[in-house]
């Protein structure tokens, strides 16, 4: 009965050390590798949605329309301040048109006369490091994840007049 009394607290002990070297780094390992997914998919649809949007846009030589429509726009996440801003994490919009010369590839758009339609549109998300949560880890170098889409109506109705 005397070896009872000394051993009442190991298993309060050892709970304590489980909880605190196992369970609590494994629930927050968890929640920040949900809120990278979250982020992560977010910045997927958001190229996209902004790739749809240019393709049935006007083109705008500096892409306002579009830039403007991605920052209102912008999906739900952790941190959707950083991309509503401007912070660290630019948007990009090239348009691109076929090569004239026949090689059936995309070269960076120009526009000639009064009427300027590309033939493509991409858009991406660069520089966004995901730190969030838990400072000590190192930050995540997302990638730009690049949506090209093909030119819709760009924008242009029936008779011809283009609306941004």
């Amino acid at each position: 009965m005397a070896g009872h009394k000394h051993r009442r607290g190991q298993a309060t002990v050892e709970l304590a050390l489980l909880y605190g070297l196992v369970m609590m780094p494994l629930l927050f390992g968890f929640i920040y590798l949900a809120q990278l997914l979250w982020v992560w998919h977010s910045i997927v649809e958001f190229t996209r949605d902004g790739a749809r949007y240019a393709a049935t846009h006007c083109w705008q030589a500096d892409a306002n329309n579009v830039m403007q429509y991605m920052y209102a726009n912008v999906p739900a996440n952790v941190d959707q301040v950083e991309f509503q801003l401007g912070g660290s994490a630019a948007i990009n919009v090239a348009y691109s048109e076929l090569d004239p010369g026949g090689s059936g590839q995309l070269i960076p758009f120009a526009c000639v006369g009064s009427v300027c339609e590309p033939d493509a549109v991409t858009v991406s998300v660069t520089g966004y490091q995901f730190q969030h949560y838990v400072l000590l880890l190192k930050s995540i170098a997302i990638p730009p994840f690049p949506t090209s889409q093909a030119m819709g109506s760009a924008g242009y109705d029936q008779t011809g007049t283009c609306t941004p």
